[in-house]
């Protein structure tokens, strides 16, 4: 099999659900947000704005926020989620929001913010950061007031986050892919 360092990362990275409380460098929070801006978009159009969040109050605002509108609207959701330890963010010292600007099209905006964060977690992979890609946080920022006060760009939306930190324990290994789910025709 063909091996590079990339694809190492790839193989290796795995979505963490457990992180201490280790602060993320600010110069490797400012590349790893680099690369999710160099992610490609349709026509170039880069519809998205990149929103770390960092203050533990905002982010444990996000949570309370996220739990509750989940607890309400999608029941069997904040069940798993409470048997994962009961929270959307795994106590993460990062969370950035991906917010999308709906031009023409929401599916492709969709699709280009998915780029955006799969760039953003192999770029901390790459520099020995964890991470998780989260979506269930769109049950908070469905509030308005939240959406403000992280800094949302009026016209925007959520679309997809990226949790950022240190992993509390161990790191686990990557997930087991099954090969027959490729096909080369």
């Amino acid at each position: 099999m063909t091996t590079s360092e990339t694809l190492d990362v790839i193989a290796q990275r795995y979505s963490c659900r457990a992180y201490s409380d280790k602060a993320v460098p600010r110069e490797v929070l400012d590349a790893i947000m680099a690369a999710g801006l160099h992610a490609p978009s349709a026509v170039n159009r880069q519809p998205w704005r990149l929103i770390a969040v960092t203050d533990p109050a905002v982010l444990e605002l996000i949570e309370q926020t996220g739990m509750a509108s989940v607890k309400q609207h999608d029941p069997a959701g904040y069940e798993r989620m409470v048997g994962r330890g009961g929270t959307l963010m795994y106590h993460a010292p990062v969370v950035v929001v991906v917010a999308g600007q709906d031009l023409d099209s929401p599916t492709s905006v969709d699709l280009d913010c998915g780029i955006v964060v799969s760039h953003m977690a192999l770029a901390a992979a790459s520099l020995g950061v964890d991470s998780c890609i989260v979506a269930m946080l769109r049950h908070a920022f469905q509030d308005p007031a939240l959406c403000q006060r992280i800094g949302m760009p009026d016209g925007f939306r959520f679309t997809i986050s990226v949790l950022l930190g240190y992993a509390s324990g161990e790191a686990q290994p990557g997930h087991a892919i099954d090969e027959a789910k490729a096909i080369v025709g």
